[in-house]
Parts: structure tokens; C-alpha cells; sequence
């Protein structure tokens, strides 16, 4: 696939704006409508952003850092732009399919590339019932919430909750409980991309919970499904010298 024709996209953060301007006086922007490739300059929130925008373009995005957290981003650097999307090594990531029922029967559907995570809404612990393919696995997760993450979400909010960190190539994903008060000692599963996960809030009148798909909130649900959407291909670009393959590697040796 040609990677000749390049447009810019950036966050609305002072640096950059200021790499954007630099970039566009180097390098041709050809408008989102005629490129080959989007260059994102921004950190991962930012791409994460342009991920869900611009997915029905089916474009490979090549990332450069100018946030605060980079992992789904190359290094910057004004030089060789051209070169080094050429040689970038290609990974596709297949998001998660979301669908959420809230308590008026409304069904509400999103698309996760790192995660779906549950949450409490108010000081009372969240109570949910947890099955896979339709089996009931845990009947009552007493806990401030839960999430599914993909490999290229492993390393971001799942980390964070002391989930399994996934190789990218593994077809694999993560269930971690948040804060999870009863059953205490449970830690979580390691699940095969394949399954589906259902979520049932017990006792939702009085213990209300929301849902969040990387950064769309649905409040007050009272079921919600999770599967990867294999139908559905992010194309990302990484510099052949720290790859995510490698990124996610790395990570799990940081001290």
C-alpha cells in the first residue's frame, strides 16, 4: 500500500500546534481526503481519538509524540518523515464491540480499542454478575468496577489495575477487577479473544453503575456485552526499531 501521500492531524496543546506548523512548511499535506497515511502528533488520548474519527478510512496512522504519555506514538522528529513511514512496520489492531443496555431498556453501542471499563456511580460497591459465552463464571464481583482490555490497551488503565500486561500477538484479553472487594483474593482471567463477555449489575437501583469505552460514558446500565470486533482493522505504523510488539516486551521488564 502506497505511503506517499501524507496529511497531518493534531491536539489542540501549544507543542503541537507549533510541530504541526513546522511539519506543514517541510512536507506536503495532502488533505485527508487524497492521503495515504494520517501523521498524528499528539500523545495517546489524541490517537485514541483519531482511531474512532477516522476508522471508516481504513488509513494507516503513524503517530509522533508530542504529549505527555506516548506508547501508541513514535519518537518526534522533523527529519526523514517520508523514510521513516516507509519503513514503519504496520500493526493491526481489531477494537472491541461494545453494546450497553441502561435501566430504560436503551441499547447503546461503542467501540473500545484499549478497554471497557465498569464503574460504581456512587460510595456504594458495584455488585456484578460476570459470564463468558453465556456461562455464569463469577455470580456476585463485589468492587468498585471491572474491565476487558485488548494487548494494545494492556499496558494503559488495565496496568494501571494491576491487570496482566498482553502480547500484542497473542489473540488474548484481559478481564481485571478494580478494587474488587469480594471475592478479594480474585485477580482476574486471561481470556480468549474469541469470547464474550457479559456484565450484569445486580441490585442497580440502589448500586448504579456506567460503562466507559475508552472515552464514551454510558450511565446507569444495567447489562453490558463485550467481544472483539474481528471485522473491524486500525491500522498503526511504528518505527521497526521499537515496534509495539516491543514496547509491550519492554514494558513488562521496567523495574
Amino acid at each position: 500500500m502506497a505511503r506517499d501521500k501524507i496529511t497531518f492531524m493534531a491536539s489542540e496543546t501549544p507543542q503541537a500546534d507549533a510541530a504541526l506548523r513546522q511539519l506543514r512548511e517541510r512536507y506536503d499535506d495532502a488533505g485527508l481526503d487524497r492521503a495515504d497515511v494520517i501523521v498524528v502528533l499528539g500523545g495517546d488520548g489524541f490517537m485514541l481519538s483519531v482511531l474512532h474519527e477516522t476508522r471508516d478510512l481504513h488509513l494507516p496512522i503513524y503517530g509522533m509524540n508530542q504529549g505527555t504519555v506516548g506508547f501508541l506514538m513514535n519518537s518526534f522528529s522533523m527529519d526523514d518523515l517520508v523514510e521513516r513511514i516507509q519503513a514503519a512496520e504496520l500493526t493491526v489492531v481489531h477494537p472491541l464491540e461494545m453494546v450497553a443496555t441502561d435501566a430504560a431498556g436503551i441499547e447503546h453501542r461503542a467501540m473500545a480499542i484499549n478497554e471497557v471499563s465498569v464503574f460504581r456511580e456512587t460510595r456504594q460497591a458495584a455488585k456484578i454478575r460476570i459470564s463468558i459465552d453465556d456461562h455464569v463464571r463469577l455470580d456476585e464481583l463485589v468492587c468498585d468496577g471491572v474491565l476487558v482490555a485488548t494487548p494494545a490497551g494492556s499496558t494503559a488503565y488495565n496496568l494501571s489495575a494491576h491487570g496482566p500486561i498482553l502480547p500484542l500477538e497473542a489473540e488474548i484479553l484481559a478481564l481485571t477487577p478494580i478494587s474488587a472487594f469480594r471475592p478479594r483474593r480474585w485477580r482476574g482471567a486471561v481470556l480468549p479473544s474469541s469470547a464474550r463477555v457479559r456484565f450484569d449489575v445486580l441490585d442497580s437501583d440502589k448500586r448504579p453503575v456506567s460503562v466507559v469505552a475508552d472515552n464514551q460514558e454510558i450511565r446507569n446500565v444495567v447489562q453490558i456485552e463485550v467481544i472483539e470486533d474481528l471485522a473491524a482493522e486500525l491500522h498503526l505504523l511504528f518505527d521497526a526499531e521499537h515496534n509495539l510488539e516491543e514496547r509491550i516486551l519492554n514494558e513488562q521488564f521496567v523495574p
